[in-house]
């Protein structure tokens, strides 16, 4: 057995061990039997710190008629940004924020008005900011809904609650309540892409493929090497073979039993769609790594990743990547190859037609975007009603949709042909419920843009 094999055998086991005993741990609802009554929840910055109490529920009334409820005394002497926090790795398991799980929900019932703030932070202490949310009534449970899409992150393993982060500065001792602490349903991804990429027209004797219909494919022996983290499934589009990716932060794509010489290729080939908003900052990567004249892994491997952002990418519509292999420049040998890793955000990824080319490539129309601008909406957050304004350069088929954090699409504001101009639009949100929306963009079925706001009622 090679390091190498032990090296991955070993991964997996503690993969399989981690995955075992950390899985996520919600709701923290505070119930019998349920989660957060019995966890080690620790309070800071309240002057003497009284500690976190789990009672019964003092006003089951409303909104919330569950038994327990954790109690929480905010000192006129403890900082603005006193809290309670979970106990790193145990009680909340690990958390990974993605597309589709990036809401995370409380129950608060105050006596005042003032900051909600949750933070999410992993084993090491690393964290962002807390995402604070005011309540809007008091002496009454409400729920408050916290957009963390801008956080997206893995491995988080302890939750932080600010219950009455106010840095006015309190004129009492506060007896704040919190309950019912959801997270988003993982659930199945949003609507995949209704036709096929491209096929491709290549004669087969100047293309390697390693995934294609089109092709007869070399033998990889992963989509998903152990190491990684990612989902992948096998799904068809129309009766094409398509490679589905979820939950993707970093994916290994493996032909080490048989590597692969592609130094007669002058370029490398994938076929991309997502769901997901591709405006700034999200980055998609894809690396190639050869393992030197040796052929395994380790001692002379060389390796290049490429970084491909919003001037490259679209949301619902296929992206053709043709990259010249002369841009991997670290690749300095390439009659090895053994792993195509791809990574990045967006994390809802499908996959075709990916090979390697010699010859002159044709250049595809869905990477020539239309320009135009999407500006932010305002007021941001908002209840009910938000203005949305848009300018384009160009005539056309002009659709401005709104999707939930799910991607489900919600409601359209705009399909009409529009000549090039600015244009405003108000959309009016009273029949659906407070969370983050996105909204989209498009010019002839091309996306320009995506953005998202925040409802709170």
């Amino acid at each position: 057995m090679n390091n190498r094999t032990r090296l991955l055998i070993m991964f997996a086991v503690i993969l399989m061990i981690t995955t075992t005993v950390f899985a996520q741990n919600a709701p923290i609802d505070f119930e019998t039997g349920g989660y957060g009554m019995n966890w080690t929840w620790a309070v800071f910055e309240n002057d003497t710190n009284p500690p976190l109490q789990i009672i019964d529920n003092p006003d089951a009334t409303g909104i919330n008629t569950s038994t327990t409820v954790a109690q929480f005394t905010a000192l006129q002497a403890g900082q603005p940004w006193a809290g309670t926090e979970s106990l790193h790795g145990a009680d909340i398991g690990t958390y990974t924020i993605d597309a589709t799980n990036s809401t995370i929900k409380i129950l608060v019932w105050k006596p005042v008005i003032s900051d909600v703030g949750i933070k999410l932070v992993k084993p090491d202490g690393w964290a962002l900011p807390e995402v604070k949310v005011a309540n809007t009534v008091t002496n009454a449970w409400e729920e408050l809904a916290f957009d963390f899409s801008g956080q997206m992150e893995t491995g988080f393993d302890q939750i932080v609650v600010f219950p009455d982060f106010d840095l006015v500065g309190r004129t009492q001792d506060n007896v704040c309540y919190f309950d019912n602490l959801t997270f988003s349903e993982q659930g199945a991804p949003p609507a995949g892409p209704e036709a096929p990429a491209p096929t491709p027209t290549y004669n087969a004797t100047d293309v390697i493929s390693l995934f294609s219909n089109a092709y007869t494919n070399v033998t990889v022996d992963t989509w998903s090497a152990v190491w990684d983290d990612a989902n992948v499934n096998d799904v068809q589009v129309e009766g094409d073979d398509v490679k589905l990716y979820t939950s993707l932060v970093v994916a290994g794509i493996e032909f080490t039993s048989s590597t692969i010489d592609v130094s007669g290729m002058n370029y490398f080939h994938m076929d991309f769609w997502t769901p997901d908003p591709t405006a700034a900052p999200a980055i998609f990567k894809i690396k190639l790594v050869d393992f030197g004249a040796d052929g395994v892994w380790g001692n002379d491997d060389v390796e290049q990743e490429l970084e491909f952002d919003a001037s490259t990418l679209s949301t619902e519509s296929w992206v053709s990547f043709d990259i010249p292999l002369t841009d991997f420049t670290g690749l300095t040998t390439t009659n090895h190859i053994a792993q195509l890793i791809i990574s990045g955000d967006p994390n809802t990824v499908y996959i075709d037609n990916v090979y390697f080319l010699n010859g002159a490539v044709s250049i595809h129309e869905e990477i020539n975007m239309p320009t135009g601008l999407l500006s932010n909406n305002y007021p941001n957050p908002f209840n009910p009603v938000t203005n949305i304004s848009f300018s384009i350069s160009e005539p056309g088929q002009v659709r401005l949709d709104v999707y939930n954090v799910k991607g489900q699409l919600v409601d359209t504001l705009i399909d009409s042909h529009k000549t090039g101009n600015t244009y405003n639009v108000s959309w009016n949100a009273d029949t659906v419920t407070s969370g983050v929306y996105f909204y989209r963009l498009s010019l002839n079925n091309k996306v320009i843009d995506t953005k998202k706001m925040t409802l709170l009622k």
